[in-house]
């Protein structure tokens, strides 16, 4: 009996049988050649797009959409199915902690921020944020600015954590370069500074004796107040400015060396988030004239936020019954100064706090501090302005005209 004929294979299958092998290839080959072919360039720090196994595409059995399978040549001509995967997170860089995705690599370039003022809905958001004083004694950040027991003006300096070498430079520079209480109760307007940081108040304490700050130091271990307020994260070093003196080593190991005094308190590791930076920020009245003034009358010295002050240190400890809180005073039927931001500066890097001549023009102070040696950083500092907004400083040197002219 003769056999039936077998039938014809389809011309697609005899063209790929007839057609020679292609050589072997390798795993690495096949890979590096997907990779060539995958969309698209991403920038450094960003997530590299995984590229699937040549395996044939498998039917799926849910109605899940399916992958797009695309064909990339290897090197020696050979097409594998590669598998495109979604690439819409993988475009964002890499972010360094928590949610900080707007920030450059460490130590790469400054901080993608801004010198936006606050508007009056931020500060009412954040009136209630509690700030820690060295007692662990609780005062809300209204009343670091407005109340009983403060000035009319108000500079808040947000610094980085408490063993930050740069920001403890910054604050022995202020009273270095004539930025004193004593300059700033000469001024027409009673002027004062407060300084928060991120870390324990516990190690407040060691924070104003190695910086001798003569201003209140207070507390934000949340780091809220930071957050609303527009400041960001980074490690990014940038310039180095004016008001810094030792090298980046010395500071290093002076800090470490601070650390390691707290061990044996349980401080040690407490500082503050090193990727968190701070910023400057300058209360004011909302008019000159106003019909609520400084409670203080010619005794502005207790203006400086209720602390008396000793030479050569600190302010003393704040007794604990007295309240720094404005909300609900009264000043004879007055009510309580309002206050908002005319003028603020945010870093960009960890050691970029508003030059020390620029903030005494914002003050009104007269001159531009102690020059340095390194000229050219020092003549970067006085022609250079950081921060954005105009204080009462103008029309104060109008007042001392005008006070000048009457005498």
């Amino acid at each position: 009996m003769m056999a039936a004929p077998l039938p014809e294979k389809p011309a697609a299958m005899a063209t790929a049988e007839s057609a020679p092998a292609p050589p072997p290839t390798s795993s690495a080959q096949t890979v590096a050649a997907a990779a060539a072919e995958a969309e698209p360039d991403f920038k450094a720090g960003s997530v590299p797009v995984p590229v699937a196994d040549a395996e044939p595409t498998k039917v799926a059995t849910d109605p899940a959409p399916q992958p797009t399978v695309q064909t990339a040549a290897t090197a020696n001509g050979a097409s594998v199915p590669v598998e495109k995967v979604s690439t819409e997170s993988a475009e964002r860089p890499l972010a360094h902690h928590d949610d900080d995705s707007t920030n450059p690599a460490d130590f790469d370039g400054a901080v993608d921020s801004n010198n936006d003022l606050p508007t009056a809905e931020t500060l009412a958001r954040i009136d209630d944020y509690v700030v820690l004083d060295r007692d662990r004694k609780t005062h809300t950040f209204r009343s670091l600015y407005t109340g009983k027991h403060c000035a009319r003006r108000v500079l808040i300096i947000f610094v980085r954590h408490f063993y930050c070498g740069n920001c403890q430079e910054y604050l022995r520079a202020l009273s270095s370069s004539s930025i004193t209480p004593d300059a700033l109760l000469r001024l027409p307007i009673s002027t004062m500074i407060a300084v928060v940081g991120c870390g324990d108040p516990g190690l407040i304490d060691m924070y104003a004796s190695a910086t001798n700050c003569p201003f209140p130091i207070y507390a934000d271990p949340t780091r809220r107040l930071y957050a609303e307020l527009g400041m960001i994260r980074t490690l990014a070093l940038g310039a180095r400015p004016a008001y810094t003196t030792q090298n980046l080593l010395k500071s290093s190991l002076a800090s470490v060396v601070q650390g390691l005094k707290q061990v044996k308190h349980g401080r040690a590791t407490k500082g503050g988030d090193a990727r968190q930076v701070g910023g400057e920020f300058l209360f004011e009245p909302m008019e000159l004239q106003s019909p609520v003034t400084t409670p203080w009358g010619d005794g502005e010295k207790s203006a400086m936020g209720g602390f008396p002050f000793v030479k050569g240190g600190g302010p003393e400890k704040r007794s604990s019954d007295t309240s720094l809180d404005g909300k609900g005073e009264d000043y004879d039927g007055r009510g309580v100064e309002e206050k908002r931001v005319t003028w603020c500066h945010r870093m960009r890097t960890t050691r970029d706090h508003a030059e020390i001549p620029e903030l005494m023009e914002v003050l009104g102070l007269d001159g531009t501090g102690m020059p340095i040696k390194d000229l050219k950083r020092w003549s970067r500092a006085v022609e250079t302005r950081k921060g954005t907004g105009l204080s009462m400083a103008g029309q104060m040197s109008a007042m001392k005209a005008q006070a000048g002219t009457v005498s």
